[in-house]
């Protein structure tokens, strides 16, 4: 589940749902949901639970966030101990935030390359 925080702009919204769509199109992974943890369709839950219904025994969520803050730290594990609790047996495992990972140097680097080039 890639999770992102939801934006009342729905072109933020979908934008994650099209990053959801891409890492399954990227192959390895039988089931890729998007999910939000307001202002956006569906829910953490409600994703889990499509997953489940499809038969998964085990999720993985991704953050969609640059830093471990309040949401990271307080929020998403409260959802998850509740998604837990109803579904017995399921394994749900939270990956760290984006913060940290040597391809957002890389990223930037190319917005900035980019931009300086016109």
């Amino acid at each position: 589940i890639v999770f992102a925080h939801g934006s009342r702009v729905e072109s933020a919204n979908e934008s994650v749902r099209q990053v959801a769509a891409g890492l399954a199109r990227a192959g390895g992974y039988p089931l890729v949901e998007a999910a939000f943890l307001e202002l956006g369709h569906p829910s953490l839950a409600e994703a889990a639970e499509l997953m489940v219904t499809q038969g998964a025994l085990r999720i993985l969520i991704l953050p969609y966030f640059l830093t471990l803050g309040t949401h990271m730290e307080r929020d998403l594990p409260r959802l998850v101990d509740s998604i837990s609790m109803k579904n017995s047996g399921l394994r749900i495992s939270i990956a760290p935030p984006l913060d940290g990972h040597p391809g957002l140097i890389e990223i930037l680097r190319d917005r900035a390359e980019a931009f300086l080039q016109h």
